[in-house]
Protein backbone atom coordinates (compact mmCIF):
# COMPACT_ATOMS: atom_id res chain seq x y z
CA UNK A 1 0.00 0.00 0.00
CA UNK A 2 0.94 3.53 -1.04
CA UNK A 3 1.79 5.34 1.84
CA UNK A 4 2.14 8.84 -0.17
CA UNK A 5 -2.24 8.57 -0.76
CA UNK A 6 -3.21 6.35 2.11
CA UNK A 7 -5.72 8.53 3.64
CA UNK A 8 -7.61 9.44 -0.31
CA UNK A 9 -7.83 5.34 -1.03
CA UNK A 10 -9.07 4.62 2.56
CA UNK A 11 -11.58 7.45 1.68
CA UNK A 12 -12.22 5.86 -1.83
CA UNK A 13 -13.25 2.77 0.05
CA UNK A 14 -15.35 4.52 2.27
CA UNK A 15 -17.20 6.50 0.06
CA UNK A 16 -17.89 2.80 -1.88
CA UNK A 17 -19.45 1.53 1.42
CA UNK A 18 -22.28 4.31 1.97
CA UNK A 19 -24.13 2.51 -0.96
CA UNK A 20 -23.50 -1.15 0.65
CA UNK A 21 -26.06 -3.16 2.89
CA UNK A 22 -25.53 -2.55 6.84
CA UNK A 23 -24.90 -6.72 7.08
CA UNK A 24 -22.17 -6.31 4.32
CA UNK A 25 -19.17 -4.28 6.09
CA UNK A 26 -18.80 -2.78 9.48
CA UNK A 27 -18.56 0.87 7.77
CA UNK A 28 -21.74 0.10 6.16
CA UNK A 29 -23.32 -0.94 9.36
CA UNK A 30 -21.94 2.21 11.14
CA UNK A 31 -22.96 4.47 8.45
CA UNK A 32 -26.60 2.56 8.57
CA UNK A 33 -26.71 3.43 12.78
CA UNK A 34 -26.21 6.82 11.84
CA UNK A 35 -23.38 9.74 13.50
CA UNK A 36 -24.24 9.30 16.94
CA UNK A 37 -22.90 5.37 16.53
CA UNK A 38 -19.57 7.25 14.47
CA UNK A 39 -19.02 9.56 17.36
CA UNK A 40 -19.59 6.99 19.61
CA UNK A 41 -17.00 5.02 17.95
CA UNK A 42 -14.50 8.54 17.77
CA UNK A 43 -14.79 8.79 21.95
CA UNK A 44 -13.97 5.17 22.70
CA UNK A 45 -10.92 5.30 20.09
CA UNK A 46 -9.86 8.32 21.56
CA UNK A 47 -9.84 7.03 25.08
CA UNK A 48 -8.11 4.10 23.48
CA UNK A 49 -5.57 6.06 22.43
CA UNK A 50 -5.38 8.25 25.69
CA UNK A 51 -5.10 5.04 27.49
CA UNK A 52 -2.20 3.48 25.33
CA UNK A 53 -0.16 6.45 25.58
CA UNK A 54 -0.43 6.08 29.43
CA UNK A 55 0.37 2.56 29.13
CA UNK A 56 4.11 3.87 27.43
CA UNK A 57 3.59 1.15 24.84
CA UNK A 58 4.50 2.41 21.39
CA UNK A 59 3.31 -0.54 19.42
CA UNK A 60 -0.37 -0.08 21.30
CA UNK A 61 -0.14 3.85 20.66
CA UNK A 62 0.14 3.60 16.62
CA UNK A 63 -2.53 1.09 17.00
CA UNK A 64 -4.96 2.99 18.63
CA UNK A 65 -3.99 6.11 16.75
CA UNK A 66 -5.36 4.12 13.40
CA UNK A 67 -8.35 3.07 15.20
CA UNK A 68 -9.30 6.70 15.84
CA UNK A 69 -7.89 8.18 12.57
CA UNK A 70 -10.03 5.66 10.76
CA UNK A 71 -13.06 6.61 12.64
CA UNK A 72 -12.48 9.85 11.51
CA UNK A 73 -12.19 9.08 8.12
CA UNK A 74 -15.42 7.20 8.56
CA UNK A 75 -17.28 11.17 9.88
CA UNK A 76 -15.48 12.26 7.27
CA UNK A 77 -16.91 10.63 4.33
CA UNK A 78 -20.91 9.94 6.35
CA UNK A 79 -20.16 14.17 5.84
CA UNK A 80 -19.42 13.83 1.97
CA UNK A 81 -16.20 15.68 3.15
CA UNK A 82 -12.91 14.14 1.81
CA UNK A 83 -9.61 13.94 3.90
CA UNK A 84 -8.12 16.13 1.44
CA UNK A 85 -9.60 19.35 3.35
CA UNK A 86 -8.50 18.26 6.89
CA UNK A 87 -4.91 18.07 4.76
CA UNK A 88 -5.69 21.99 3.31
CA UNK A 89 -6.82 22.95 6.28
CA UNK A 90 -3.80 21.70 8.60
CA UNK A 91 -0.87 23.23 5.22
CA UNK A 92 -2.98 26.52 6.16
CA UNK A 93 -2.05 26.48 9.53
CA UNK A 94 1.48 25.17 9.26
CA UNK A 95 4.53 27.92 10.20
CA UNK A 96 1.75 29.80 12.13
CA UNK A 97 2.50 29.31 15.75
CA UNK A 98 -0.26 27.11 17.46
CA UNK A 99 -0.78 30.11 19.95
CA UNK A 100 -1.33 32.26 17.12
CA UNK A 101 -3.87 29.98 15.43
CA UNK A 102 -5.89 29.74 18.82
CA UNK A 103 -5.93 33.45 19.52
CA UNK A 104 -7.16 33.95 15.93
CA UNK A 105 -10.24 31.42 16.88
CA UNK A 106 -11.95 33.57 19.36
CA UNK A 107 -11.88 36.65 17.39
Amino acid sequence: MNKENILSQVADVLESRKSSASDSSYVASLYHKGEDAILKKIGEEATETVMAAKDGVDDKIIYEVADLWFHCLVLLASRDLHPDAVLAELGRRFGTSGLEEKASRTK
